[in-house]
Order: structure tokens, then sequence, then C-alpha cells
């Protein structure tokens, strides 16, 4: 085919393809044209958005979080997550409003990091003075609730006996008192969460609550670190330094002011949660957590499953670099202990010379659809107070977000 036929085609099939033009001397388009210039040259927009509550996701020290649909023009919604900090906590309204807005100061913060593994910060507001911080909702599971016997139940209903034989021995099991993740699937977890932190403390973002609870693993697979309504930007502490005893590093039990190794510490103790299927802090009081804190090391090989790690002397260097009572025997750095040869990037490159490594994205995505197969039970759809405070799943709410009987 010649050039000037080509071309000639070539325009025809263009041309077919464009939408038709609206005729220039249209009058009303004319006149929407008007409006769109207009609103080019503003110095900014003054929008607002419905927000229609759906359920309550959770309720804790600080308030309380809802889901709720976002809508926009035409027919557009999104499903968001609101939390409403709540003013008890505080002696006046004057501390309530200066912690709100050291809070807003770091959701700023948050909200310009872009980073897969940490919840997306998308507004805070202030209605009626109580203050809402408004957060993409993720569609997941919480690590609490991931390592609750009762769910590995559901999923041992749901698959066959050999998938579940399969599971057991790559994915989850039970443990001494919850369930245990298998070595590769707990650090695979754990190295999400510190990609996620290592951009918040290159933020100067401290989060100070890391726990089971604030952990979202989405369909996906993929893992998500949420709730920074205890963190603080460094340039700006708070006048105190709320934490959960079980998770807080030995130096906040002690007084002192949380670091970026504290968060690390605090990653340590969930890792030696998953691996263990045990909460080695349980029913203790503040003085005997910060003692066994103190001694954690020596405990090491009492708390750990001896078949799954005599060998493993890489996963031992890893949680001696998170729980270290000392910070400075930590890692340095989130990333120094997510990618350093003694990091879980040097535990998870051991597994694959010794060929027992996985797709533990893909695993933990399978597997969590066989948890969401069968279909949950009423009782799985009331308020759930777990042992550390934190209530999970939710209640439906009518139009003033007031629970709705099960009898209405």
């Amino acid at each position: 085919m010649s050039l000037p036929l080509l071309t000639r085609v070539l325009e025809t099939v263009t041309s077919q393809s464009r939408p038709p033009k609206v005729a220039p001397d249209s009058a009303a388009v004319q006149a929407l044209h008007e409006f769109y210039t207009t609103l080019l040259l503003r110095r900014g927009l003054d929008w607002t958005s419905q927000r229609t509550f759906i359920k309550r996701l959770g309720t804790g020290g600080q308030g309380c979080v809802m889901l709720a649909e976002r809508r926009g023009a035409a027919a557009f919604s999104i499903p968001v997550a609101l939390k409403f900090f709540s003013p008890l906590a505080f002696d006046s309204p004057l501390k309530y409003e200066q912690e709100m807005h050291r809070l807003a100061e770091v959701s700023a913060i948050v909200a310009r990091i872009q980073v897969d593994h940490l919840v997306s910060v998308h507004a805070f507001q202030i209605d009626s003075g109580i203050y809402v911080l408004e957060m993409e909702w993720i569609d997941g599971f919480d690590l609490l609730h991931i390592l609750r016997r009762e769910t590995l139940a559901i999923v041992h209903e749901a698959v066959s006996e050999t998938r579940f034989a399969n599971i057991n021995e790559r994915v989850i099991t039970s443990g001494e008192v919850d369930c245990r993740l298998k070595p590769g699937m707990a650090v695979a977890i754990l190295r999400e969460c510190l990609v996620g932190i290592a951009a918040l403390h290159r933020g100067g973002i401290i989060h100070c609550d890391l726990k089971p609870s604030n952990i979202m693993v989405k369909r996906t697979g993929q893992v998500k670190i949420i709730d920074i309504g205890s963190a603080y930007w460094v340039g700006r502490p708070p006048a105190a330094q709320p934490c959960t005893l079980e998770y807080a590093a030995p130096e906040i039990l002690a007084g002192q002011r949380a670091t970026p190794q504290s968060d690390l510490a605090s990653l340590g103790y969930m890792l030696l949660e998953m691996l263990s299927g045990s909460r080695p802090f349980a029913g203790m009081h503040l003085n005997q957590i910060l003692q066994a804190k103190l001694k954690i090391l020596d405990r090491l090989p009492a708390l750990l499953p001896l078949e799954e790690f005599q060998f493993s002397e890489s996963l031992i260097h890893l949680l001696r670099g998170l729980l270290h009572p000392d910070p400075r025997q930590r890692f340095t750095t989130a990333e120094d202990a997510e990618l350093s040869e003694k990091g879980a990037s040097g535990f998870l490159r051991e597994l694959v010379k010794s060929d027992m490594a996985d797709e533990y994205g893909l695993e933990l995505r399978r597997w969590i659809a066989e948890l969401e197969s069968k279909p949950r039970k009423d009782e799985d759809h009331r308020l759930d107070v777990m042992p550390d405070g934190t209530t999970r799943i939710a209640v439906q709410v009518d139009d003033n977000g007031q629970a709705i009987s099960e009898d209405a």
C-alpha cells in the first residue's frame, strides 16, 4: 500500500473513532463552557460532599470508627472510614482542641506519603466541634482476627481435608493459645509492615501503637498499617504518650519518649506472637510486662516452637534485632530491618536457597477467599470486644448512628 493511501486510511479510521463534535453555536453548550472557563480562573473550590453512615467498624479509647459512603456528583460514591475523636479523655475543650491540632498536623504529613502498605488519609474535618479523620476503607481482616483459633476453624469447614492440610503446612496452624503463622508467612507480613513504617519514619512520624488489630490484610493479600491516632511528628511530641502495654517498647513503659526503634520493638512483639500463637505478656500488669520485655531474649527458646526454629539462626537474628531491650542494639532503621542480611529479606532469601519459599501474597489471598466462602453466623456481626480493648466486627446503624436492634 502506498504511503498516501495508507495515510488516508488511517485518517478515516481515526475520524470514525472520534466522538461527534457538539455544534459550536449551541447556546446551551456555550453557556456551560463559560462556567467551565470561570471555574478554571478561580483560586479554589468549595465542595460539600455527603457521608452516609453504614456501620460501626470499631471503638476504642480515642473514639469510634464508622464505615461511611461518600457521595459525589452523578452516580459517584465510594466507601470511606471515618474516625470520630471523643473529647471525654481530655480535661477541657482547650486540651481537646490542642491535641486535635497536633493530630491534624500528623494527618497532613501522612496524607502526603504514598506507599502501598500504609492507610491513605483523605481529610481531617470538624463537625459540631468534634474532629473527624477520613481515611480509605480497607476491605479485609485485621491480624488479630486472622490469628484467632475460631478463624482457622471456619476455614476448616469451608475446604477439603487435603487443602486444610496444605494450609497448616504452608500458611497457618494451631498454636499454643491462638493460631500461629508459618515462619515464611509471618516474616512476609512483617516485611510489608516494615515498608509502611519506614515511609512513616522518613516523614518524621512515629506510629506508637503497632499491634495486631492495627494491621490489616486486604483480600488481595496486601498488608496495610492503620490507625495513626497515637502517632506523632518528632517536631511536636504529644503531652502524653498513649500506647498498648503488651506491644509497647520497654523504654516507653519506663517513661521515655518513643523513637523509631520503639516501633521496631512493637513489630518484634507482633512477629513473636505470629510465630508462637500466643501473647507472651497476656495477663501481666505494667511492671511484670516491663521486666518480661527486659528479659525477652532469654525467653525466646521457650516461646518459639522447637520443631520450626531450632535450626533457623537467621530468624533468631531478626528477632533479636527487633526485640533487644536496649533500643541502641536494635536495627538502626526500618529499612535496615527489612533489607539487611540479618533482616527480613535475609531470612526470606534463606528460605529461597533452601527451596522452602512460597508465593506468600498469593497464599494469603487464597486463604482469605476461603475464609469468606462460609457465610458468617449472626453472632459474628455483633460487637466483638477483644482483650486489648479493640472493638472490631460492626453492628448496623440507622441514619442517626444508633445501633439497629436485631429484633427490629
